[in-house]
């Protein structure tokens, strides 16, 4: 399973005299047509983190981790406490209370599934984990356009700005990272220690429209619906089942923190394996690209809907070999 399709949007420095006014967008679509490429970039690759600042408490309606009456200073000091080491980059400065207590559970969040050849953990990535990210996704985007070796340290710096971009979000948006452990002891035993397996893939999650992209891709998915993106999987670790539990753990996460059940995701026209999974999982067609987007370089895509039920105790089955070599999920 490999990622095909990534939508940035860096914003430039107002501090650098050299670049022009916050209004104005850089922008990277990355899109394979027929094994083409296309790129734009409208300025100067100098860009700076762009953290969402908000004092105010997120609506109840966004999240059913709202803990209304306990979101006292006290709490939001332990929580900050707690998340000190693992928020190392960012301005969290602004965040509410409530907001702190989410990024608590974020950084809790632990999905657990065991596959034939090993354990899988799915949970939140961590600062000092980007360039590892970065790596996975890069080869995967430069695999799927089918370009040259030589392109990967330009893609590799551009996918680095936009993840550095993206935990700015937190906790409106986020990105997983999956690691498997070997049963024959290859990557370590069971517990916490889930850094020390092997990295095996990646997803990312947006909750709400505080969260969402400033590019998205087309057909434009609702801003204030759960949005599922930039899945990949490790070429050696595919059909293995992770990319099937890396799509159940997003939809687990999202039960968490959204009250919203309208689940929304990208599938290219042309990946019949990933389209076959998503249907297997319950999402459906909502919207189709017109023709158009061919002039734009871009492939054709699926935008698709899966309604969440409500919250249960049941265990979702693993689907071992569900993976596709390649999956175009959005941006």
């Amino acid at each position: 399973m490999a990622a095909s399709t990534l939508s940035l949007a860096l914003t430039p420095s107002p501090s650098d005299p050299s670049l022009p006014s916050s209004r104005h967008r850089s922008l990277l679509f990355l899109s394979p047509l027929n094994h083409n490429h296309h790129f734009l970039l409208s300025h100067r690759s100098r860009f700076r983190l762009s953290p969402q600042s908000s004092c105010s408490s997120a609506s109840s309606s966004e999240s059913p981790l709202c803990l209304a009456g306990e979101s006292t200073s006290s709490s939001a000091s332990a929580a900050y406490s707690r998340l000190e080491d693992w928020l190392k980059t960012g301005n969290y400065n602004f965040l509410s209370n409530e907001e702190l207590l989410k990024l608590q559970s974020l950084q809790d969040f632990r999905y657990r599934r065991e596959l034939r050849t090993g354990s899988l953990c799915i949970r939140v990535m961590r600062p000092d984990e980007t360039d590892v990210t970065v790596k996975l996704l890069s080869e995967s985007f430069v695999e799927s356009m089918m370009l040259p070796d030589w392109y990967l340290p330009l893609i590799s710096y551009l996918v680095k700005q936009y993840l550095m971009e993206r935990r700015a979000a937190i906790p409106h948006a986020v990105t997983l990272l999956g690691f498997v452990k070997w049963k024959d002891g290859g990557s370590g035993g069971e517990g916490e220690d889930d850094e020390e397996g092997e990295l095996a893939g990646t997803v990312e999650i947006c909750f709400h429209k505080r969260g969402a992209n400033d590019s998205p891709p087309t057909p434009t998915a609702p801003k204030d619906s759960p949005y599922i993106c930039n899945m990949t999987v490790n070429k050696p670790l595919r059909r293995r089942g992770v990319g099937w539990n890396l799509l159940k753990a997003s939809e687990e996460l999202i039960s968490q923190m959204s009250f919203v059940r309208e689940v929304y995701l990208h599938c290219r026209m042309v990946d019949s394996a990933p389209f076959n999974m998503y249907m297997r999982a319950g999402y459906n067609v909502v919207k189709t690209d017109g023709i158009l987007v061919l002039l734009l370089l871009q492939s054709r895509k699926h935008l698709m809907l899966k309604k969440l039920p409500l919250p249960t105790n049941n265990v979702e089955l693993d689907m071992p070999g569900s993976d596709p070599e390649h999956v175009q999920v959005g941006a």
